[in-house]
């Protein structure tokens, strides 16, 4: 298992997997705070509905409930992208599996599967879940396609990927699939590491590994192209082509938002 989550081919977040012991206190962290919540909000209730029937204390209980096990942690993790309170003070942050930023669907389903292995258990189901899971996932993760992971204290790679200019052209003109994520870690870490390797190792793990990639690419590279530049160029390619994807995106977002927000039939927006 790489201690990293792959954005595209070879593009890496060198984050790994939160400890067990992190993740443990970044749960104590939230949970003291949604104590302190809960407690003020008992106050202030006990204060105010003290003259209510033991039925209405009842639905009470039942809203402040779903407020605090779904509600509440649903609306955090959605608004800060995967961040509770315990988890920025810890370092941490909840992404899907595929590193990207966690939604409402996502926090939802974390938090209705937490009503049962976080707050009805105590915590045990989670705890022995998360302990036999090679992320630390708990049911909820599972469910929802989504892991813990650190955000500080990351290392990035000390080899930044380049283009050889001689594969430019054909790069831009070549179909390249998606490819298997181990496959492009390997191929990223070996660029990384290839100034530090002897020149017979580092011309053998390239062939083997552009003999992997080849054939997820069509047309070929250009006849007598070396692995060493192979890879740097089917990297680098793709790692520009998810940008300009993710860009486009976020256009999209932003002009389909701007419609929302206007005026229908044509109206102005007032001033």
């Amino acid at each position: 298992m790489h201690d990293g989550i792959l954005i595209g081919e070879g593009v890496v977040l060198d984050a790994r997997p939160a400890s067990f012991v992190t993740r443990a206190l970044a749960a104590l962290l939230d949970l003291a705070v949604v104590g302190i919540v809960v407690l003020a909000v008992v106050l202030v209730g006990y204060l105010q509905l003290g003259t209510l029937d033991e039925q209405w204390l009842r639905v009470v209980f039942v809203v402040l409930s779903v407020v605090v096990m779904v509600v509440v942690p649903v609306t955090v993790e959605t608004l800060t992208r995967g961040r509770s309170v315990g988890k920025l003070a810890a370092g941490l942050r909840v992404v899907r599996d595929d590193g990207g930023p966690v939604r409402f669907r996502h926090a939802f389903v974390r938090a209705l599967v937490g009503v049962g292995e976080l707050w009805l258990t105590f915590g045990s189901v989670a705890l022995i879940t998360s302990l036999a899971n090679a992320r630390g996932k708990r049911l909820g993760d599972m469910l929802a396609g989504t892991y813990v992971i650190r955000v500080r204290g990351g290392r990035g790679w000390s080899v930044p990927l380049a283009m050889p200019p001689e594969l430019a052209a054909w790069a831009r003109t070549a179909d390249i699939r998606r490819l298997p994520d181990g496959l492009a870690l390997a191929s990223r870490q070996l660029l990384d590491r290839a100034p530090r390797l002897s020149a017979a190792s580092r011309r053998s793990l390239a062939d083997e590994l552009a003999g992997r990639v080849e054939p997820y690419v069509a047309p070929g590279p250009p006849a007598g192209t070396p692995a060493e530049a192979f890879l740097p160029a089917v990297l680098h390619e793709r790692r520009d082509r998810e940008l300009t994807r993710g860009r486009a995106e976020h256009e999209r977002a932003r002009l389909r938002a701007q419609t929302l927000h206007r005026l229908p039939y044509g109206v102005p927006d007032p001033r």
